[in-house]
């Protein structure tokens, strides 16, 4: 049975892990870290970069690099957050099919889950590459606070990579499935997932194996990113009033100010002040400008506290949803990069009256999580419940555009509720029934995850049908509702795709793509391997024929010479064939072997002159010193009782 692989799919950064018998092992990427950049880069030349070679392209390539993603995923296209985002990006953020909040990039339209397939794509190549064998079975993780639509995406997401999504957990709850592991005693803890993209907190009572989430919540555009798009607006008002120019309408500068950001955000976590400095980075009529500024974690602080302080308010909401107070929680767990940040530190000791616990790495505990996660569904990891919940209540809109909740908030999934609803006016033959998922009253207030009718409802009066709506929650947190009229016996089903998702075809047609590129992508790979191969051919034989060309005749010289030019005359081609320069490469392999063979000979009888030389003067030498035994004699210790032997060396 193959491995089942747990992966965190991070707005800033990806990471993936196995359980390695009882241990759990997060795996190197090919560039030899254990986090991978969640972006994916398409350059003019059709390549598509993933990871650290697209971030590293990013500067002057920023309206085809794209990442972030997952901030996007299942989100509309006329949602505030998204119309916020798009405004700050280098590349374009479009509407995509049925409404829903697309990326185009080298003229084509990607969906957030195509490019959170990529992303996953590369997860599952590099436990592949450590496993040595094919992975097609992931647990795959999501923000606590992600609706039924964001959910499904990512599941989508994991069906184009070409991997049968098994689970989908919660980030919050994986970070405490690494984190209570090996803890046997009863305790509350608190998880507070800070990340790239995201905001979570949860609360959880785990003991003996047993990890109960208790209440969860949080905000889903609430992350660094937004600490360096601050940053960035400080840094571009800044400079506009100091030279009178808009870095913002400069996707070249834009892309380079939002790296510094980054960097200098990172920086103050440990170093008091940074300097940002930025040389040519926009033009005027008195010619280059650069940008050089000082930045102290004071003024850093001070400009993202209002980001800081939105996450007080989810921390409140989730303790009294448990009917707890800070001082019934025994440990906080902090989780995500953003928590490496002094200022953030200090908020969550002051909020819960207690120091953090730092006993756990915030990049990669997540995935440390869907790991164990995925050795209990393989059968690897027993004697560990996991119970977690909805993070928000599930309903339909009734009379009057209510919002009537079937499901409430942090309710232990797997779940399945029903009601009994009737008609709202006489002789009705159908209905059209409407499923939210929010914490408003009004149904227009929350999030519209679809819509079904359930049509030939025989003629009666109002409210005396009799319509029993039924919602089931699966362990992944994703939605089915069904309908039933109860004086017919008919019944309608809806499996919840957010409006405007993708459908099967949609998937299936995207799934074909990812593996024709994956190909495409091997391809690339193997003519690269091909070449390096052939020139560095060339190098080593043009290398060995000055040196040792003399050992073997002018025909052969001439014959290596000719293969060489041959080679390399493919090489330079425009549009090189790779089948002919692996041909031409056997070819020079194969001339060159006699030259080889010289060169080996050569040395052979060199050493065989030297061994010979070195017996000779070894047989010449005359030895004066006879070789004596070593007397000793035994002494003992009377304080430790102890042997002690003196050694007495005799020379004749």
């Amino acid at each position: 049975m193959s491995k089942v692989i747990g992966i965190d799919l991070g707005t800033t950064n990806s990471c993936v892990a196995i359980m390695d018998g009882k241990n759990v092992r997060v795996i190197e990427n090919a560039e030899g870290t254990r986090t991978t950049p969640s972006m994916v880069g398409f350059t003019d030349e059709g390549e598509r970069l993933v990871g650290q070679p697209a971030k590293r392209q990013a500067v002057t390539n920023p309206s085809n690099t794209i990442f972030a993603a997952k901030r996007l995923i299942g989100r509309r296209f006329n949602d505030s957050t998204v119309a916020k985002d798009a405004s700050l990006v280098p590349f374009k953020i479009v509407e995509g099919k049925g409404g829903d909040a697309w990326i185009e990039a080298q003229g084509k339209q990607y969906s957030p889950s195509q490019i959170s397939a990529i992303v996953l794509q590369k997860m599952k190549e590099t436990a592949e590459s450590f496993l040595g064998e094919t992975v097609s079975k992931a647990v795959i993780t999501v923000p606590a606070y992600f609706n039924d639509a964001q959910r499904q995406a990512t599941k989508d997401a994991g069906r184009i990579a070409g991997l049968d999504v098994l689970r989908i957990i919660n980030e919050p709850t994986a970070a405490a499935l690494a984190y209570g592991l090996d803890k046997k005693d009863a305790r509350t803890v608190i998880v507070f997932d800070f990340g790239g993209g995201t905001f979570d907190v949860s609360l959880l009572e785990m003991g003996d194996g047993v990890f109960e989430v208790k209440a969860t919540n949080g905000d889903t555009f609430l992350g660094g990113e937004d600490f360096d798009s601050c940053l960035v607006e400080h840094i571009c008002d800044t400079f506009k009033k100091e030279n009178g120019i808009d870095l913002k309408q400069d996707t070249l500068a834009l892309q380079r100010l939002k790296e510094a950001a980054e960097k200098a955000k990172i920086e103050l976590s440990s170093t008091s002040q940074t300097e940002i400095n930025l040389p040519f980075i926009s033009a005027n009529s008195a010619g280059a400008q650069h940008l050089n500024m000082k930045l102290t974690r004071a003024q850093f602080e001070r400009l993202v506290n209002h980001l800081i302080q939105k996450t007080v308010e989810p921390c409140k909401k989730c303790l009294q949803d448990a009917g707890l107070s800070p001082s019934d929680i025994d440990e906080v767990v902090l989780v995500g990069g953003m928590t490496r940040m002094p200022k953030i530190q200090q908020s969550v000791q002051d909020f819960f009256n207690k120091s953090p616990s730092k006993g756990v790495n915030p990049d990669e505990v997540v995935a440390m999580g869907a790991a164990i996660q995925a050795g209990v569904l393989q059968g690897d990891v027993k004697d560990l419940l996991l119970l977690d919940v909805t993070p928000l209540s599930l309903g339909i809109e009734t009379l009057g555009g209510v919002f009537t909740s079937i499901i409430d908030r942090n309710s232990t999934i797997p779940t399945k509720k029903s009601q009994v609803f009737s008609t709202a006016a006489d002789n009705q033959s159908a209905v059209s029934i409407r499923i939210g998922q929010g914490e408003r009253k009004m149904f227009a207030d929350n999030k519209l995850l679809g819509q079904f009718d359930l049509v030939g409802i025989p003629p009666a009066p109002k409210g005396t049908p009799q319509i029993e709506v039924a919602f089931d929650i699966d362990a992944n947190g994703i939605v089915q509702v069904s309908a039933l009229d109860k004086g017919t016996g008919k019944a309608q089903q809806i499996s919840i795709q957010a409006s405007g998702g993708l459908s099967s075809e949609d998937i299936e047609k995207m799934v074909k793509d990812a593996e024709m590129n994956a190909e495409m992508d091997k391809k690339r790979r193997e003519a690269v391997e091909t070449k390096n191969h052939a020139e560095s051919l060339i190098y080593s034989t043009e290398q060995s024929l000055r040196e040792h060309g003399d050992k073997i005749a002018e025909a052969e010289q001439k014959s290596i010479r000719e293969s060489i030019d041959a080679l390399r005359t493919l090489l330079n081609d425009a549009d090189p064939d790779e089948s002919k320069i692996k041909e031409a490469t056997q070819k020079l392999m194969e001339v060159s072997m006699n030259l080889g063979k010289a060169i080996y000979e050569a040395q052979a009888k060199k050493d065989a002159a030297a061994d010979t030389a070195t017996a000779d003067t070894t047989a010449k030498t005359d030895v004066k010193d006879d070789v004596v035994d070593a007397d000793y004699e035994e002494i003992k210790d009377d304080e430790k009782d102890k042997k002690k032997l003196s050694i007495f060396l005799s020379r004749t």
